[in-house]
């Protein structure tokens, strides 16, 4: 998973159990700070077609665990959420995944000075990808060198979510515009813990 810090990596050690029972798969884990700080775990079931029930049921089956080992001293919220169609892009997998849909990446050290970069996915192997920029030069990169990726919303992601199940079909036009922001994904926020 793309910079996973250490007490996120205890944590998806202590909730992997039932994820595996419910037949989910933990797509990203964050800690994030702030005066209450907010655990964000974003979830995809296996076989797809992930929604707000999935992600009530999995917050209750992991609570015991959370509360068992204490992993945050203080309190925080806890966030459960899918991915989203602009989703983020944290393990090999996810890239073959979406292979020939656009991908923003960061990585964590500058290539000639640049961290940022934007195409196409046309290719994953053992880990590294490989993105099409538009001025046609290629970037490979592990994903172990990457800080942050996610998916570029596009009408074709759209449409390719629609076919996996990932997003309910069109209604006269309701994803004719896309906005910059993306879609907003399933969540279900518990109160702090």
């Amino acid at each position: 998973m793309i910079t996973i810090k250490a007490v996120e990596e205890r944590i998806l050690n202590a909730i992997q159990p039932e994820a595996d029972a419910l037949g989910i798969e933990v797509v990203r884990i964050r800690m994030m700070g702030g005066r209450t700080p907010t655990l964000q775990i974003m979830i995809e079931k296996t076989e797809g077609g992930t929604d707000v029930e999935d992600c009530a049921d999995f917050s209750r089956a992991i609570s015991p665990a959370l509360d068992v080992h204490d992993f945050i001293d203080n309190k925080y919220h806890l966030e459960i959420s899918t991915p989203g169609i602009d989703r983020p892009l944290t393990r090999a997998k996810d890239f073959a995944a979406w292979m020939g849909h656009l991908a923003k990446v960061e990585l964590k050290i500058p290539i000639d000075g640049r961290r940022r970069f934007q195409g196409e996915i046309t290719g994953e192997e053992n880990g590294v990808v490989t993105l099409l920029m538009e001025d046609e030069t290629e970037l490979e990169a592990n994903v172990s060198e990457m800080s942050k990726a996610s998916l570029v919303l596009t009408e074709e992601l759209i449409e390719a979510a629609q076919a996996k199940g990932d997003l309910p079909d069109a209604e006269d036009g309701a994803y004719d515009e896309i906005e910059e922001e993306g879609d907003e994904p399933d969540t279900v926020e518990e109160d702090e813990r």
